[in-house]
C-alpha cells in the first residue's frame, strides 16, 4: 500500500472537515505540477490560479478533465488566454471585463461562468464592487445583452485580520447580500469566501466554495 504524502494527507483533512455541499478550491499558484498531480491523484479536480499565463501552461500540461478557476484579479488584454478552457473567473469587478469575457466566450463558443468580486474587506489593495455599484451592473441593459457570460455568484475576500469578530461581520455582510441576490436571480448558486486562514468561519456563514492553498500545498514559493 502507496504511504500518502503530506499534500493529500492534507487534502484528505480538509475535504473530511467540510459538508459536501462545499466546492473546494485547491489554489496552486506557484507550485510547481508535480505537486498538483499529488492532489489530483487524490481525486481533487478543482484548481485555482492568479496569473492566467501559468494557469493555461498548467491547463496544457494536466489532464483535461480538470477545473481550473481564475481567482486573481484579471486584466482584459489576458482574458482570450484562458476563454477556450476556463470553467469559472472568481473576480469580475466591472461591466469592461464582463464585456471582454462575453467577446472572448463567443469566440471559443462557450458560456462563461463568472462571480462579482464584491468589497467587504478594510483593506484598499483589496477589489471588488460596493452592493450599489454590484445591483446596478447587474440590472443594466448591457450586462442583460451578454449571451456568452453568465454570473452564478459573488466572491469576496475578508480583512487580513487575526480580528474573527471583524471576518465573521464581513462574511455575514456578503451572505446577507447573496441570499438577497437569489430572490431575484435563480441562477446565484455560488459564495465563494473563505481562504486557508478563515474558511471553517466561511463555511459557518454561508459559504458554498472556498479557496484553499497553504493549508494543502505549503507556503508559496515567489521567485
Amino acid at each position: 500500500m502507496q504511504l500518502m504524502s503530506s499534500i493529500q494527507n492534507k487534502l484528505h483533512e480538509i475535504k473530511n472537515s467540510l459538508p459536501e455541499s462545499i466546492t473546494l478550491v485547491a489554489v496552486s499558484k506557484t507550485k510547481p505540477i508535480a505537486d498538483l498531480m499529488e492532489a489530483y491523484t487524490t481525486g481533487q479536480r478543482v484548481f485555482g490560479e492568479n496569473k492566467i499565463q501559468e494557469m493555461t501552461d498548467k491547463w496544457e500540461a494536466m489532464p483535461k478533465d480538470i477545473q481550473w478557476h481564475m481567482i486573481g484579479h484579471v486584466q482584459t488584454n489576458k482574458v482570450k488566454y484562458m476563454a477556450p478552457y476556463v470553467s469559472l473567473i472568481h473576480a469580475v469587478d466591472s461591466i469592461k471585463l464582463l464585456k471582454e469575457i462575453n467577446k472572448q466566450a463567443i469566440k471559443n463558443n462557450r458560456t462563461i461562468n463568472c462571480l462579482l468580486q464584491i468589497k467587504i474587506a478594510e483593506e484598499d489593495s483589496k477589489f471588488g464592487l460596493d452592493k450599489d455599484r454590484a445591483i446596478e451592473l447587474l440590472n443594466s441593459d448591457t450586462f442583460k445583452a451578454f449571451k456568452n457570460v453568465k454570473v452564478i455568484g459573488l466572491m469576496g475576500m475578508a480583512t487580513n485580520t487575526d480580528n474573527q469578530k471583524q471576518i465573521a461581520t464581513e462574511f455575514d455582510f456578503i451572505h446577507t447580500f447573496y441570499q438577497d441576490l437569489t430572490k431575484v436571480y435563480p441562477e446565484f448558486t455560488t459564495l465563494s469566501i473563505g481562504m486557508s486562514g478563515d474558511y471553517p468561519l466561511a463555511v459557518e456563514r454561508g459559504s458554498t466554495m472556498v479557496r484553499v492553498g497553504s493549508k494543502i500545498f505549503g507556503e508559496r514559493i515567489y521567485k
